[in-house]
């Protein structure tokens, strides 16, 4: 029975992270000796250098912070060798860590993952579950190995997809999760209480990172799938489409009536703009934002595009 505290380095980067790394430290037995998080990088108009959120929050909780441009580099691997430490913690990092550093500590690594695995491996697990309509995902604390998402399971537990979720408002209850369970499941692991299970490789599903051209709307697809993606892809990369050679983002939107005429044609229903989407379904556009300009709902959108819509 391990019964001095165990030491953790933690890798991380997003908003996703933070919950875990904030339950290690707050629980007596575990130290994290060190975050291991991505380089501050150039955002907005200014290009001005940000922090990560988990550099935020390691900088808040007193934690010594490692940026590495790429974490396979020697000085990486050197410097995480010379920490010695138990066990290392990886939540939406961001880079590929490889097998040389997953085998340094005493007993691994562990990832905290936002689905329930063999499905959704990948950079995009949360975006992937509401895309593909599920009505349930979760989270999976699992055993790294090489490949993506492909180690042993250690604990899984469920979180509901509500209706109107967009992944800026699931991320935060998954991460919420991921937190809650992560002290404990560590725990047990190292005590020999819980038993790694071998995931079906078979069942495996994949999601890829998302780039902003993924966002583009194919109206060919149904108004279902449609919902799903806007909903999935805030608040990144987001949905679009362009009218008159302007892109216009759609943040909300709903199914309407079925409808005869092709995929891609514009109408207006009850007042609200809808474009006619695949399997005969309408895509009506509740809220939508021009380029340049503040995010509006469709009715007021449509005065200001009458004579094109």
């Amino acid at each position: 029975m391990q019964s001095q505290s165990l030491t953790v380095i933690f890798f991380g980067t997003s908003d996703f992270a933070v919950p875990s790394l904030e339950a290690l430290q707050e629980d007596a037995r575990f130290v994290v000796k060190a975050v291991i998080t991505q380089p501050d990088r150039p955002v907005g108009r200014k290009q001005e250098k940000q922090k990560s959120a988990v550099k935020l929050a390691a900088e808040r909780l007193g934690i010594d912070v490692y940026q590495f441009d790429s974490i396979k580099s020697e000085d990486a691997v050197r410097s995480l060798q010379d920490m010695r430490t138990d066990v290392h913690v990886v939540a939406s990092y961001g880079q590929i860590i490889p097998q040389t550093i997953l085998d340094i500590p005493k007993y691994g690594s562990i990832n905290v993952h936002g689905s329930k695995l063999p499905s959704y491996r990948g950079a995009s697990p949360i975006a992937g579950a509401i895309a593909a309509g599920e009505k349930d995902t979760g989270i999976t604390i699992m055993l790294m190995d090489a490949k993506m998402d492909h180690g042993p399971i250690l604990t899984i537990a469920s979180e509901p997809v509500r209706a109107n979720d967009t992944t800026a408002t699931l991320s935060p209850r998954l991460a919420k999760l991921g937190a809650e369970i992560l002290p404990e499941t560590i725990w047990e692991y190292v005590n020999k209480a819980l038993t790694p299970q071998e995931q079906n490789h078979a069942e495996a599903t994949f999601v890829k990172m998302l780039s902003r051209e993924a966002g583009r709307i194919d109206w060919h697809k149904s108004a279902i799938e449609l919902e799903q993606l806007v909903r999935a892809f805030i608040p990144w990369p987001g949905t679009f489409f362009e009218l008159d050679g302007k892109r216009i983002k759609v943040l909300q939107a709903t199914i309407g009536p079925a409808t005869e005429k092709e995929p891609g044609e514009r109408f207006v229903h009850e007042g609200v703009p809808a474009v006619a989407c695949g399997e005969n379904s309408t895509l009506v556009l509740s809220e939508v934002q021009m380029a340049g300009k503040r995010a509006m709902n469709g009715t007021v959108f449509l005065r200001g595009v009458s004579a094109i819509w």
